[in-house]
């Protein structure tokens, strides 16, 4: 029991040690090159922003309270 007990206080000490520096690419490798048409090379902070695309910003307004639903002219019942 104490064993695990260590273990856990272990690997959340290892888990919570982490590095603030920026980021620079391994040793001997290189960022990767300019896009075909872009006149420069993107940094690691520019290559960590994800485009707009890929988190797109809500462009509609949250419904805050119950409202009636207007009528839906293709809502048909089943048939049968």
């Amino acid at each position: 029991m104490i064993r695990a007990v260590a273990l856990v206080v272990l690997a959340a000490g290892l888990a919570a040690c982490g590095s603030k520096a920026p980021l620079k690419p391994a040793p001997g490798k290189e960022l990767p090159v300019a896009a075909y048409g872009e006149d420069h090379r993107p940094t690691a902070e520019e290559l960590l922003q994800p485009p707009v695309q890929a988190a797109p910003e809500r462009s509609v307004e949250l419904r805050r309270r119950s409202e009636e639903r207007e009528d839906d002219p293709f809502d048909i019942p089943p048939e049968g």
